[in-house]
């Protein structure tokens, strides 16, 4: 059974409450990321996305009195997460039923451990295809 620790990124940019959307931007755009989950003294409290961010700066360019916006203002609060040892297939039900871009993975104390994207799952069916194409080509080749 394949579980969520051995596909989850575990090299995880995260982003604290106290920072501002800038900083949100900045990490997003150099990592080339779309989901930063936000911590407090390593425990996770909360999710934002691409999509926050540019909801948050419609609605903000809309105001030019407006305080800056931190990352506390705008995160998503109650994130759905998994463990390591989670299967693989469980994690991929929940995020195709509630249309999850992403699940942090935390371990038993709530500190985060790792992230599942939709990007770790592409490049693990490129891998099953690959792996499918060459035992076609082999048997093609032994007939």
């Amino acid at each position: 059974m394949q579980i969520v620790g051995e596909l989850m990124t575990r090299e995880v940019v995260t982003l604290k409450e106290t920072q501002n959307l800038a900083k949100a931007d900045e990490l997003l755009r150099l990592h080339r990321i779309r989901h930063l989950p936000v911590l407090r003294q390593g425990k996770l409290v909360g999710l934002v996305t691409h999509r926050d961010l540019l909801r948050a700066a419609a609605v903000h360019a809309t105001d030019p009195a407006a305080q800056p916006l931190w990352a506390a203002d705008i995160m998503t609060r109650d994130v759905a997460t998994v463990r390591p040892e989670t299967a693989l297939k469980e994690a991929v039900v929940e995020m195709l039923k509630h249309k999850y871009g992403c699940l942090p993975v935390v371990d038993a104390s709530g500190n985060l451990v790792g992230i599942l994207t939709e990007a770790d799952l592409v490049r693990y069916a490129q891998h099953l295809i690959a792996e499918r194409d060459r035992h076609e080509m082999a048997a093609e080749y032994s007939a």
